[in-house]
């Protein structure tokens, strides 16, 4: 899908809308925070909030191995926490009064809400806390993972899973669908894909958001109940990845946040919803680069940075604060 300089217009005059996004799990590589915690105002934050959640996310932002952040309980916070870190340093000195609105992907999702106002930071993070621990204590029950299939046709593929047993747990657009679920269906899969397609296997720790997941659910409705955590309305404009919709409520939002534990993301639709909003600019906040890699194909023409590093604020400082 092409845009052209026609995004952005109203009433003869281009105006910027400028989009947050904040990554998903598996984003997360050994050693990502590294350059963030040079800085002392950053690792005094990552500090306070690894206080909070009694998890050691500095060391697991730093020090420890790729085995040890693939764990759910332990790759969830950590991510939220990374776009805690980016979202301060990002929306500072006025910045966020320039931002038209956000979205996330998966558990990125409680991030957007951070980032919204929805959920203040230390509930947001409580509530990955327990999303991540609910998840992973789920992922145990059976012998489960997820692959992303590339190129295939939809039809095609969605027959296929039918007959192995297999869910659609994220369509991401651009040809790519990730499915998830016992891993001796995903390797009949990788032997027999659907034509023209490739089957990539995931490190991940089990088949997230399809059925596999629904043990979770009551543990995480628990923790997103208004009497474990404050929800307020977004101040931000934010889309949900249940189909794409902006959603102005939020307690609506924490709801689908909390059933697309066990349903698949529409990031495809959250895309679509983006484009029709007239997005002219995208930012990816830290872990940064899956999403803008997903944009390039389905934003085609929609310029983005990825805050991968401090290194990276200045290109998104300027996205923000040029006049268009």
């Amino acid at each position: 899908m092409q845009f052209t300089q026609n995004l952005g217009l109203v009433g003869g005059q281009t105006v910027k809308v400028i989009i947050v996004v904040c990554p998903g799990q598996g984003a997360q590589t050994p050693a990502f925070l590294d350059p963030w915690l040079s800085e002392s105002s950053f690792r005094e934050q990552l500090e306070a909030i690894s206080e909070g959640v009694e998890i050691d996310l500095v060391a697991h932002g730093t020090t420890s191995d790729a085995e040890t952040i693939r764990d759910t309980a332990v790759a969830q916070p950590l991510i939220v926490a990374a776009g805690i870190l980016t979202l301060g340093a990002l929306f500072a000195d006025g910045r966020r009064t320039k931002i038209t609105g956000v979205a996330g992907h998966s558990v990125g999702e409680t991030t957007a809400a951070i980032a919204a106002e929805i959920l203040t930071e230390a509930d947001g993070m409580a509530l990955v806390r327990e999303r991540g621990a609910a998840m992973a204590d789920a992922a145990t029950l059976a012998d489960t993972g997820m692959s992303a299939v590339i190129g295939a046709d939809e039809s095609e593929l969605l027959a296929r899973l039918l007959e192995l047993g297999l869910e659609p747990a994220n369509f991401n657009g651009g040809g790519q669908v990730v499915v998830a679920g016992e891993r001796a269906a995903l390797a009949a899969l990788a032997e027999n894909p659907p034509s023209r397609s490739r089957v990539i296997p995931l490190q991940v720790a089990g088949a997230f958001h399809t059925r596999h997941m629904a043990s979770a659910l009551p543990r995480l409705r628990a923790a997103a109940s208004e009497t474990a955590i404050a929800i307020a309305d977004p101040s931000l404009r934010i889309w949900s990845n249940n189909s794409g919709q902006e959603v102005s409520s939020g307690a609506a939002f924490i709801d689908l946040l909390v059933s697309q534990v066990s349903s698949p993301v529409r990031w495809d639709r959250t895309m679509n919803a983006l484009a029709a909003a007239g997005v002219t600019g995208l930012i990816e906040i830290a872990p940064a680069g899956a999403l803008i890699g997903l944009a390039k194909r389905g934003l085609k023409g929609i310029p983005t940075v990825a805050v991968k590093t401090p290194d990276d604020l200045a290109a998104a400082f300027d996205m923000i604060d040029r006049t268009p």
